[in-house]
């Protein structure tokens, strides 16, 4: 059984979770710019291209909207949709995923702990404060607000400075191959993913998770 001497944790999908209501938040978008709805917010998640940018959050959406404008042959102010989208969201509204509670517990018995998310502090602080989790870990670190973000390294160096020596055998645990599995492994560290059924493939994680409340199994 391997011995942890940090346990890190992404945030979005892997600790917490929406509870905004998206589809009425995609509505009112419209709404706002007097623009007749079209598509569905799964149409705007599969035109967007790759993770959000966190110094321009806006312009990311608005490319997003102006791919699904042309699907559907219409003739939008995308940038203007994306705006009015984003400034209906609210980032407190977020729930503890279902075994966070636990998988926590068992870290914090374990080793120090951290969270490690790609977004800035502007945008997900309401969410570490809506849920407690500055109270259950020992650090947390926006990568949004760094130079690189997952999957680079620095993010994960930062983040076990942060934990003062902590890292010679530290896990990271998240739900996506391509930021959290291949970060934690260009870092240096084990990675614990949490499977969306998809699986790991072409990855190869040291863990899989089909859920928070595996995670304490690996850490006795």
């Amino acid at each position: 059984m391997v011995t942890f001497d940090a346990v890190l944790f992404d945030l979005d999908g892997t600790l917490v979770e929406r509870t905004q209501d998206t589809a009425a938040l995609y509505e009112r978008a419209f709404e706002r710019v007097g623009v007749e709805p079209f598509g569905a917010p799964a149409e705007l998640w599969a035109a967007l291209d790759g993770p959000p940018d966190p110094a321009d959050e806006v312009g990311y959406l608005g490319a997003g909207f102006a791919r699904l404008a042309a699907q559907h042959d219409r003739r939008v102010d995308a940038i203007g949709l994306a705006s009015a989208f984003v400034d209906g969201v609210d980032n407190a509204q977020v729930a503890l995923r279902p075994g966070t509670e636990r998988a926590l517990s068992a870290a914090r018995e374990t080793a120090p702990t951290a969270i490690l998310t790609n977004g800035p502090q502007s945008r997900q602080a309401d969410k570490v404060d809506a849920t407690g989790l500055a109270d259950r870990v020992d650090a947390v670190v926006y990568a949004g607000d760094m130079p690189r973000r997952k999957p680079h390294a620095a993010p994960f160096e930062e983040t076990l400075s942060a934990l003062e020596g902590s890292g010679e055998c530290a896990l990271y645990v998240g739900n996506s191959l391509g930021y959290d599995v291949a970060g934690a492994h260009n870092a240096g560290l084990a990675a614990a993913y949490l499977d969306d059924s998809d699986g790991p493939e072409p990855y190869d994680p040291e863990y899989v998770l089909e859920s928070l409340a595996d995670l304490p199994a690996i850490l006795q």
